[in-house]
């Protein structure tokens, strides 16, 4: 209702100002269809996929994958025993190394520390079951007893010292709750037949609570498998009650299994994506080709119908792009976010002191929300690319822009008045900031509500700081 109020709100004012003149400037920026790299939005790359062998050891260390269009972040995923294997000493060195690799590029950072697995014998460290933790014996694999005071008391110790290190970086997009079920996906359905064991609602809230107790800042996840892998219905209490702890979904079914079940929770999104970001995992890439499960269509409907967020390179990353390019190209105009300026007028000339108008036209062109939000900037540079002027609208939030199917939706429109080298008069005389006259340029960006652009947009004539560039401007002497 926040946005639909603001919309007609908006197309009120905005029909309410006077026409400008037949000397303004008009301008209809024109998205070049790019792939953007951007917070919390985006493909993420498996560095680590349950062994240190998947995926990302076939890369050198100079390599992070920029020709892979719209890359924005790894994902390290890995047994806890590599992590910790030994109490309390910790071999951050494992996920800090390939981890940097990104983030000096500006990439993000997505973490899940697992369990329980069967590409090893067992995730959790070995001194956890020497300190008397329960566990069980699968098919050659060790899982451990989920309601055990003595794991649950390491899984806590755990969890505090990650949120030491992690939480509330902006680095890191995500953290997956990772100390429930096979891989971190709550996957426990082999305990049940062999041993008569299950653990529902309470456990999986227990696990839950021990994370949202230390990550106060950082977004957590849980796998939809929480639920049941496939049990197709929208709302479970678990589910409900991670959204009712700010906790969102990460499907890790997408084409795993042959149409029509290549995935089971699309309804499940339905309750999350309109306030948290969903993430998804298609099957490692090769295993899916193998079983004839993997169809591009399906995962750009995926991406449709989960309003995803963020989608995994599950796979040898070149590989991947290398046999489905025209589908990459076609997720990356969608999934995330995508802001566009529509439209924009504004005066061919101004003078400092005298306010004047800027009207603006955006859109969200993405499947979710920028849920991290910003704020339009118009920035005034002069020839050489000083910034004479920075106007921010700090009354419109990108965020509240609503999701539309492609090329449908009423953009928001606003008209701002701004003043550039306002005059201040007291009994001591006339003070003004000092500001250059003449032909200047018109820039325009999103980003901190005090005008540094933080999001990319998908527009050419970029100054190499996410602002671009939109016409000239004259700035006439104040009167």
């Amino acid at each position: 209702m926040k946005r639909i109020a603001l919309v007609a709100a908006c197309l009120l004012w905005f029909a309410s100002t006077a026409p400008l003149t037949a000397q303004d400037r008009k301008a209809y920026p024109e998205d070049n269809g790019k792939a953007l790299v951007n917070p919390g939005m985006g493909w993420m790359l498996f560095y680590y996929s349950n062994v240190l062998e998947n995926y990302g050891s076939k890369l050198a260390p100079s390599d992070i994958v920029e020709d892979f269009p719209g890359m924005s972040t790894v994902f390290l995923r890995l047994p806890w025993s590599f992590l910790e294997p030994e109490k309390g000493k910790f071999n951050w060195e494992i996920i800090d190394t390939p981890a940097q690799r990104w983030l000096e590029k500006g990439r993000q950072v997505a973490f899940c520390i697992t369990a329980t697995e069967n590409w090893t014998r067992q995730g959790t460290p070995q001194w956890v079951f020497d300190e008397g933790a329960k566990y069980y014996e699968i098919g050659g694999f060790t899982e451990v007893d989920y309601d055990d005071p003595v794991f649950l008391d390491a899984v806590e110790h755990l969890v505090e010292k990650m949120a030491e290190r992690y939480d509330g970086d902006p680095a890191v997009a995500f953290f997956a709750i990772g100390a429930y079920g096979m891989w971190g996906e709550g996957h426990t359905v082999r305990t049940t037949p062999t041993h008569g064991r299950t653990w529902g609602f309470e456990s999986q809230k227990r696990i839950i609570d021990i994370y949202t107790r230390h990550f106060k800042k950082t977004q957590l996840c849980i796998s939809d498998d929480y639920a049941g892998h496939n049990d197709r219905r929208a709302r479970f209490p678990i589910t409900d009650y991670a959204k009712s702890q700010g906790v969102t979904i990460k499907d890790d079914s997408i084409l795993v299994m042959n149409p029509p079940d290549s995935w089971y929770h699309g309804g499940m999104a339905q309750l999350f994506w309109p306030e948290l970001p969903v993430i998804l995992e298609h099957e490692h890439y090769g295993i899916s080709m193998k079983f004839k499960a993997w169809d591009p269509e399906l995962l750009l409907k995926a991406v449709e119908e989960y309003h995803a967020s963020l989608l995994s390179i599950h796979w040898w990353p070149r590989e991947l792009l290398e046999a489905n390019r025209d589908v990459i190209d076609r997720i990356n105009r969608r999934i995330g976010y995508r802001i566009n300026l529509t439209e924009a007028e504004w005066p061919s000339e101004i003078r400092l002191n005298e306010p004047f108008h800027i009207k603006s036209a955006w859109k969200n062109q993405g499947v979710a929300p920028c849920y991290g939000g910003g704020y339009p900037c118009f920035t005034i540079k002069d020839k050489k690319g000083g910034i004479l002027a920075v106007l921010v609208d700090t009354e419109f939030n990108v965020k509240d822009l609503g999701v539309d199917a492609p090329g449908e939706g009423v953009p928001f429109r606003r008209d701002l008045e701004f003043t550039v080298a306002r005059v201040f008069t007291d009994s001591f005389g006339s003070f003004s900031r000092a500001c250059p006259t003449g032909k200047a340029e018109l820039y325009f960006s999103v980003g901190t509500a005090y005008g540094s652009p933080t999001i990319a947009l998908p527009y050419k004539g970029n100054d190499g700081h996410k602002r671009y560039y939109l016409g000239e401007i004259t700035l006439a002497p104040a009167q």
